[in-house]
């Protein structure tokens, strides 16, 4: 997909943030967009400001977690404006917590959102790409889908998965080509609202000091501007990217995945005692 000028491109998580970003660049190039998010009030700020540019917006409450509901939300945008050819599924949730202390309840409302919200939007979507004749699935994972961290179990267990599930996907449809690919995005730290939305177990004083210290270090990590996370993202469909990394965090995270498992850990592990103190 050279250009994204009459394309439909479908965005969760389109309520703030990256999800935001991508709608109003891709409103700018000419895109007609159908977008969902739970956050109602979010939803509609985007609606707002990618409206009045020539293109088509609608848009509808979808819970990523709820499978039926994405189907019906897939089906809806076809008839809604008669083909799609992208799908972004960015909606995400972050949760701190250490193995043992974090609930099966949060491990799986995590998972439910980060990893079988992916899933579910790839495969409701998969056919109506591949009816287009040209598409493009891009999947969201993260800087931690390279490497893990302490306190991020779940999170890390999703964004490695979303990293295998799509380069699973990209080989299959370059085995049995059909106009469409597929790019999963590793951000780095985008100054998006999830850190302030993250579930913050208090076991995660048991390496960071507090949970409101970890929800700090967090926000101090959230670097990168939606926007221009958007438009490498968009650059990235643009040439066929397998991956793209965002930000030079994730390039340093990209480096790091790349030395023995020992050795980074190790060294994680040591600055983690050094600042429980």
């Amino acid at each position: 997909m050279k250009q994204f000028e009459g394309r439909v491109a479908a965005i969760t998580g389109a309520g703030s943030g990256i999800g935001r970003a991508l709608a109003e660049n891709l409103g700018a190039q000419g895109a007609h967009l159908a977008l969902s998010d739970v956050n109602e009030s979010g939803l509609a700020d985007t609606v707002a400001r990618c409206e009045g540019k020539g293109v088509r917006v609608t848009s509808q409450r979808v819970d990523v977690a709820d499978r039926p509901a994405v189907e019906a939300w897939a089906d809806s945008v076809v008839e809604d404006h008669d083909k799609v050819n992208l799908i972004v599924n960015n909606a995400g949730v972050a949760l701190g917590a250490t193995v043992e202390s974090m609930s099966y309840e949060d491990f799986e409302w995590l998972m439910s959102i980060n990893f079988w919200g992916v899933v579910y939007g790839t495969k409701a979507f998969l056919p109506h790409l591949k009816a287009s004749g040209e598409g493009h699935v891009v999947n969201v994972s993260s800087v931690f889908g390279l490497v893990s961290i302490p306190t991020q179990s779940a999170y890390n267990a999703a964004k490695f998965a979303v990293r295998g599930f799509t380069d699973a996907l990209r080989i299959e449809l370059e085995i049995d080509p059909c106009g469409v690919s597929a790019t999963t995005v590793h951000p780095g730290g985008i100054a998006t609202n999830i850190a302030k939305d993250a579930r913050m177990d208090e076991s995660v004083a048991d390496v960071t000091g507090s949970a409101e210290e970890a929800k700090l270090e967090f926000d101090k990590f959230l670097r990168t501007d939606p926007d221009k996370a958007a438009r490498q993202i968009l650059k990235a469909v643009q040439r066929n990217r397998r991956r793209t990394l965002i930000g030079p965090d994730a390039v340093v995270f990209d480096a790091v995945s790349r030395l023995p498992a020992g050795l980074y850990q190790r060294v994680l592990a040591g600055g983690a005692r050094r600042q429980r103190g």
